[in-house]
C-alpha cells in the first residue's frame, strides 16, 4: 500500500524546536523590506522628478527669453512695432507649451547705463501676489535693454520638508533676465 504524505508544506512539530530554523526561514522578508523603504525610495525618486522639472522649466524659460530678446537686440521687433502682448508671444513660442503663457510677466526696459540696472521684487513674499508692473520700452539702435521674464512655477511635492517653493502660494519664482546693448541699427 502507498502511504500519502499529508504534511506537505507544514513543519512538523519537531522542526518548529530545531535551533536555526527560525534564522533560516526568509518568507516574507523582501515584502517586509519593501514596506520599510518604499516611502523614502518612492520620495527620493519623487523629489529627483521635481527638481529635474524645475530645472528643465528654468532652462527653457531661459531660452525662449534669450532667443526673444535677440529680436530686440537686432532691431528687428522695432521694425515690426512690437507690443508688449506681442513680445510675450514671442517668448511663449519658445515655451513648448510648458507654461501658461497668460500668466508670464514681462518687463522691458530701456535704461541709461549697465551700471543702473536693477532688479525690483517682483512678488510679495507674504502671500505671492505679483508686484511687477510690466512694460515694454524696446528702445532705438545703441540703447542699453533691460529684459526680465518671471513665472510662478507650481510645486507638487511637498513632503519630508522637501519644497522647492520659494513663493507661500507653493510655486517657485522662475526668472530670466538679459542685460545688453542694442546693435546699431
Amino acid at each position: 500500500m502507498i502511504r500519502k504524505n499529508t504534511n506537505l508544506g507544514k513543519p512538523s512539530f519537531s522542526a518548529l524546536f530545531r535551533p536555526g530554523r527560525l534564522v533560516r526561514d526568509e518568507k516574507g522578508v523582501t515584502l517586509v523590506e519593501f514596506g520599510l523603504l518604499a516611502l523614502p525610495f518612492f520620495a527620493i525618486v519623487g523629489a529627483i522628478l521635481e527638481t529635474s522639472l524645475v530645472f528643465l522649466a528654468s532652462q527653457v524659460l531661459d531660452s525662449a527669453v534669450e532667443d526673444s530678446a535677440r529680436l530686440i537686440r537686432t532691431g528687428q521687433a522695432q521694425s515690426q512695432n512690437y507690443t508688449e502682448v506681442e513680445f510675450r508671444a514671442a517668448i511663449c513660442d519658445g515655451l513648448y507649451s510648458m507654461f501658461d503663457c497668460d500668466e508670464v510677466k514681462v518687463k522691458v526696459s530701456e535704461i541709461a547705463n549697465f551700471a543702473s540696472a536693477t532688479l525690483n521684487p517682483v512678488a510679495d513674499i507674504t502671500d505671492g501676489s505679483w508686484t511687477l508692473v510690466e512694460t515694454y520700452e524696446d528702445g532705438v539702435g545703441s540703447s542699453i535693454i533691460l529684459v526680465e521674464a518671471y513665472y510662478k512655477w507650481p510645486i507638487v511635492l511637498n513632503i519630508f520638508d522637501f519644497n522647492l517653493a520659494n513663493l507661500p502660494d507653493n510655486t517657485r519664482m522662475l526668472s530670466s533676465v538679459r542685460l545688453f546693448r542694442n546693435e546699431p541699427f
